[in-house]
């Protein structure tokens, strides 16, 4: 497949696909490139919304059997005519296209746009609002959250909630949390768009109880463990196997990063990680400081929005020290203090800002247990060591 290029003025380019591509290549290519240009995964970003813009105008005329091939045809001017010719009209124009179409093409679910004349600065495209581009995204990707991993792989590759430190490759990890309903990578809303893109993003087992089976991309395989192998050593401190991540502050490849992938596997001699690519099975080894995890989490004690407590959401970005947080249930994206933000049982996160015990400060560790009365995490450290935190001190 052609890499996107967002700065062309050819939909097939934007979107990285061939005139050839199939209904479902070209939906591949937009729900991955939306989801990496949201305007919420990327606050305070003109560009991205720009992009976010060009992005949904080339599927909605491409999705579109009839703009699809007017567009095929005769470009632009040809898509925005077609809602204005009878059904069938587009494969017979005998010599060559009349000027003077007017615009106003069609998009999904009866919303109109324009794309001939004017423009967006820098060549980005044509004129679909930043609402009718939300629109879009909430049509394709329905009640499903976008942001909590995509099933490319398929089997159960997307669980992000928990699944525990590391686990054995190729065999069983199961992850016992221990407040009911914490442990789980799925809740209240259904499926998580972020998730669908990995098989599925499972969700979590009743009280809390998180099973994830190693093995290889594309289903679950079981290895009979030899009598003489020696089992892996528990980690605390890195983030699990088939956690949903996407690439920050990368410099020597910064074209990726926003790029989504899956941990695959941990490095602890480097301190690196494994990361494989939604889109093409690539894999990247990169710097925990260089990862975003897209975990799931429960909204807690909001005061000015009492209707956001105990709702289920995945976090999607990072920005002036908040979370960006996609709620399941309500379909909706809201900016949270940290304080607000209750991760998964199971979660793998950094401490910061600890001002009692400053040298644990940068470490890493899972969290065992939340307790509500005080808002605090137990966060195990190693085999031996479990602290006590508040909410506030652990990030992802």
């Amino acid at each position: 497949m052609p890499t996107p290029n967002l700065n062309s003025k050819d939909y097939y380019a934007i979107l990285g696909c061939t005139k050839s591509a199939t209904d479902a290549e070209l939906k591949k290519a937009y729900r991955k490139l939306a989801v990496k240009w949201h305007p919420d995964k990327n606050p305070d970003n003109e560009d991205a919304t720009r992009k976010f813009q060009t992005i949904s105008e080339a599927y909605a005329v491409l999705s579109d059997d009839k703009k699809r091939k007017m567009y095929d045809m005769y470009g632009k001017e040809g898509a925005d005519a077609s809602d204005n010719m009878p059904d069938g009209a587009a494969g017979g124009m005998p010599g060559g296209f009349p000027g003077g179409f007017p615009g106003g093409g069609g998009m999904p679910g009866g919303m109109h746009f324009s794309s001939s004349g004017g423009g967006m600065p820098g060549g980005m495209g044509g004129n679909m609002t930043p609402e009718q581009a939300q629109a879009l995204f909430g049509s394709i990707f329905g009640g499903s959250d976008p942001f909590g991993g995509s099933g490319l792989f398929g089997g159960s590759m997307g669980g992000s909630g928990g699944g525990g430190g590391g686990g054995m490759p190729g065999g069983m990890n199961i992850n016992m949390g221990g407040m009911p309903g914490m442990g789980g990578s799925m809740g209240g809303g259904g499926m998580d768009p972020f998730s669908m893109m990995f098989g599925g993003g499972g969700g979590g087992m009743p009280g809390g109880m998180n099973m994830s089976m190693g093995g290889m991309p594309g289903g679950m395989n079981f290895q009979q463990q030899q009598s003489s192998s020696r089992p892996q050593p528990k980690r605390y401190d890195a983030i699990p196997p088939r956690t949903v991540v996407s690439l920050k502050g990368l410099v020597s490849a910064s074209e990726r990063n926003g790029d989504q992938g899956v941990i695959k596997q941990y490095n602890p001699s480097t301190g690196r990680y494994v990361v494989v690519f939604e889109e093409n099975n690539e894999s990247m080894s990169v710097k925990a400081s260089n990862l975003l995890q897209h975990v799931h989490v429960k909204i807690h004690d909001v005061k000015s929005q009492p209707e956001l407590n105990g709702k289920r959401g995945t976090v999607i970005s990072w920005s002036k020290e908040r979370y960006n947080i996609h709620v399941m249930d309500l379909n909706k994206f809201v900016s949270l203090r940290p304080a607000n933000v209750v991760l998964d049982v199971g979660v793998v996160g950094q401490i910061c800002g600890l001002n009692s015990k400053p040298e644990l400060n940068g470490k890493w560790g899972t969290i065992k247990n939340w307790i509500r009365e005080s808002n605090k995490y137990d966060v195990q450290l190693s085999a031996s060591q479990v602290i006590r935190i508040k909410v506030e001190n652990l990030r992802v």
